[in-house]
């Protein structure tokens, strides 16, 4: 109890620091540079909300506030919240449209740096690089990827002409592609006369999943390992024990929780061989499902943990970690401009809650993934902060450019209320996301904080022999 309740606080505080580090390092952006270009700073937060503590030096007011999501510094020469607000502020000397420029580009480019420092730190630490095959689980042979001679041990090589070498490649390209009918290509690794051919199918993605989004109707490889043995139940019966993993059942190789789910059903009232590894050792127990007469479904009582994740150690540079995510956040956008194609829509994204959950769910794995999170968060956080939407750093660098090349201020009225509305815009867009992160995201972060890792240095997994892949 104690150790969870400590875990608990320190995932807390770890995603805490890692947040507000983000926020520290773009409003001292801002504020440094307003500093050193003479401009009048009124104030400066870590946090929204009320006051923590707080104290004033020069005149500025720091203050550190209870809500972790963001922070601020007041420019009174620069379009701010006291704007918003309509707080009355002294009459202050306009600032010249270069330096407000400087100012607000600046929060961007220490996003930018801070992303290669932590970058750079990844790379002299290593990154834990997750060990996931795209080996294929248990396939129907009813189905119409069975039915195309897909089978058990297969495994994806290319997505759309994309080489891939893990799930994850494979779920990232599914997901953004502008389609959902897709050229996969797959070498059979077994079965009589085909192991080591290779070919490419047309496959039908569909979304029928928790986050709604296209997926292929294959099964990575599972390891089923037992979590939970329920009293009175046929498991226990059968001396199965927690920890035991389960790699056959009725003579058939377990190779996904489904496949062993539709065997049971087949085996109600039967007793039947379950074959499990338990230290080492492979042993062969008799365990007979019982059949709900209401459901008519069958069952032994077992619940599964969501398996074990191995991981190697991979030293990625500086550069290929900030290209890896803009090249991320490029497939992304693409994806949302196409969304009639692609699927991917606007409540897909995340707002702080589901960014506070990722970032809390890579901290419990292990804190360099969470690095991995902070260098995206700052590249994402520069690159969207530069768009010229009012309320934005893009906006007052293009406000600030208009003012230049008119030679005179904008209307102070027209300012405030094109800020005011896109504020008001942003604001119900984060409250928009929130919201499906909150009913669609946060049950899946709870599945994720219960998966079991194992963070080891492995050796790395041979990179399967390059295929020619046909015209698409």
């Amino acid at each position: 109890m104690i150790h969870s309740i400590l875990n608990f606080v320190s995932i807390v505080a770890g995603v805490v620091f890692l947040f507000g580090a983000a926020i520290f390092v773009h409003e001292f952006g801002h504020f440094w540079v307003a500093r050193r270009r003479g401009m009048k700073v009124e104030a400066f937060a870590i946090g929204f909300g009320p006051k923590i503590f707080s104290w004033t030096r020069d005149g500025i007011e720091y203050s550190v506030r209870w809500i972790p999501a963001g922070g601020f510094v007041k420019l009174p020469q620069m379009v701010t919240s006291s704007a918003i607000e309509g707080e009355k502020k002294e009459d202050v000397p306009p600032a010249p449209p270069f330096s407000k420029m400087l100012v607000a580009v600046a929060g961007p480019v220490m996003n930018v740096i801070f992303a290669f420092c932590v970058a750079t730190l990844i790379y002299y630490v290593g990154l834990p690089v997750p060990v996931n095959p795209s080996i294929i689980g248990y396939v129907d042979p009813a189905s119409p990827e069975g039915k195309m001679g897909i089978q058990k041990g297969d495994r994806i090589i290319a997505v759309a002409g994309k080489p891939v070498k893990s799930w994850e490649d494979v779920m990232e390209s599914t997901v953004l592609a502008l389609t959902n009918t897709l050229p996969v290509t797959i070498r059979h690794e077994e079965g009589a006369g085909v192991e080591g051919q290779t070919q490419t199918y047309m496959l039908k993605a569909e979304t029928n999943n928790l986050l709604e989004l296209k997926t292929f109707n294959l099964d990575p490889q599972d390891h089923l390992i037992v979590k939970e043995v329920m009293a009175g139940q046929p498991a226990e019966t059968a001396k199965i024990k927690v920890n035991d993993e389960v790699v056959g059942f009725a003579g058939i190789p377990i190779s996904s929780q489904q496949q062993f789910i539709n065997l049971i059903q087949k085996r109600g009232g039967q007793q039947t061989p379950v074959v499990i590894m338990r230290d080492g050792k492979r042993l062969t127990l008799n365990v007979t499902p019982t059949t709900d007469p209401t459901t008519k479904k069958s069952r032994v009582g077992i619940m599964f943990s969501l398996g074990k994740d191995v991981y190697y150690i991979e030293h990625p540079t500086p550069w290929a970690q900030v290209q890896d995510d803009l090249d991320q956040m490029y497939k992304t956008i693409t994806a949302l401009v196409h969304s009639r194609e692609s699927g991917v829509k606007a409540s897909d994204l995340s707002g702080p809650v589901g960014i506070f959950g990722l970032l809390a769910v890579q901290w419990n794995t292990d804190y360099r993934l969470a690095l991995k999170f902070l260098v995206m968060l700052n590249i994402n956080l520069a690159i969207l902060n530069l768009l010229p939407i009012p309320v934005l750093d893009g906006g007052h660098i293009m406000m600030a450019i208009i003012e230049r090349v008119r030679r005179r201020p904008l209307g102070v009225r027209f300012v405030e209320y094109t800020t005011t509305a896109f504020a008001v815009l942003l604001i119900s867009f984060m409250l928009y996301v929130t919201f499906f992160d909150i009913t669609k995201r946060v049950p899946l972060f709870r599945m994720m904080f219960n998966r079991e890792t194992q963070i080891e240095q492995v050796e790395k997994p041979a990179t399967p022999p390059a295929t020619p892949y046909p015209p698409q």
